[in-house]
């Protein structure tokens, strides 16, 4: 078996994470799975032994802060003492397991680092909440490795990324405000004023603004972003009235519709007809836009 490709499961209870894991050990009877690195998402309901049988078979945890968002409906549910650890990121850690932060934006989360950043070290949910007790949060260095550094373990591209030193990728950032002496409520509303890829400067703002580059083309290259610049209700007459021919051309597509016509103009203007089904789908999004 190469090691290649990581194995991901989604999974959030820990049912589904336990029979997963039952499968993964009669596999590992019969072709080992030291040296490959798999891993669970979620976990927010794992229990002690699934994760010592994780840690047991050399596998990992990715864990998102969809409860800074949800953890209100989490507590209304099942209740606070419940939520105390969801996921028990601290005791992850206690155990040896190989564990990294993420978002998995925008299903369950926003793709906002920080905000996750202040969730694992404040406990607290974007509301204000405070849902986990001191003991399941981390430190704010420890917060940061699992963005960074830990996370390259998941994606097979350890001592090439994580870390700001020789001989790894310049991909780094200059946030706005210090990370680790700022206030705690300070940390989710933290931006970068400066982000390097690849050695390359693609953003700056505020002391670094003179050094900002034009943003690349948007990709595809048939979005109609490329081809209109602005909203359609710029581009309406002080009557009201819009001119069909005007907003087909803004619209950008890379070729005219073979399934349901080229009528978007038509669509935008007025209800959508579901009798029409070329005045429907240029509403609604049709094969010349998003297939």
């Amino acid at each position: 078996m190469q090691n290649r490709w990581p194995w991901r499961l989604h999974a959030t209870y820990d049912e589904t994470i336990s029979r997963a894991l039952d499968a993964y050990e009669r596999v590992n009877r019969d072709m080992p799975l030291a040296g490959l690195h798999w891993f669970f998402d979620h976990a927010e309901t794992i229990s002690e032994r699934s994760m010592d049988r994780i840690a047991a078979l050399g596998g990992g945890i990715a864990v998102q802060h969809r409860m800074a968002y949800q953890g209100e409906f989490f507590v209304e549910r099942y209740g606070a003492r419940a939520a105390e650890a969801t996921p028990p990121i601290a005791r992850m850690l206690e155990k040896g397991l190989k564990v990294a932060a993420g978002t998995d934006a925008t299903r369950v989360a926003s793709h906002n680092p920080w905000v996750s950043l202040s969730w694992l070290t404040t406990g607290r949910t974007v509301g204000g909440l405070r849902i986990y007790p001191q003991r399941n949060c981390v430190d704010r260095e420890t917060a940061l490795r699992l963005w960074t550094e830990n996370a390259t373990w998941f994606s097979n591209e350890e001592g090439k990324k994580g870390r700001i030193e020789a001989g790894q990728l310049a991909d780094l950032i200059v946030p706005d405000r210090d990370y680790f002496a700022c206030a705690e409520c300070e940390i989710a509303g933290t931006v970068s004023e400066l982000t390097i890829v690849g050695g390359r400067i693609v953003y700056a703002a505020g002391t670094f603004a003179k050094l900002d580059t034009p943003p690349p083309p948007a990709m595809p290259d048939w979005s109609p972003v490329r081809r209109f610049v602005g909203s359609v209700a710029s581009a309406a007459p002080h009557d009201g009235r819009m001119h069909r021919q005007q907003l087909d051309d803004a619209c950008g597509c890379a070729s005219v519709c073979r399934v349901h016509g080229h009528d978007h103009g038509r669509a935008w203007t007025g209800n959508a007809p579901a009798g029409d089904l070329k005045g429907f789908w240029g509403a609604l999004g049709c094969s010349c836009f998003a297939f």
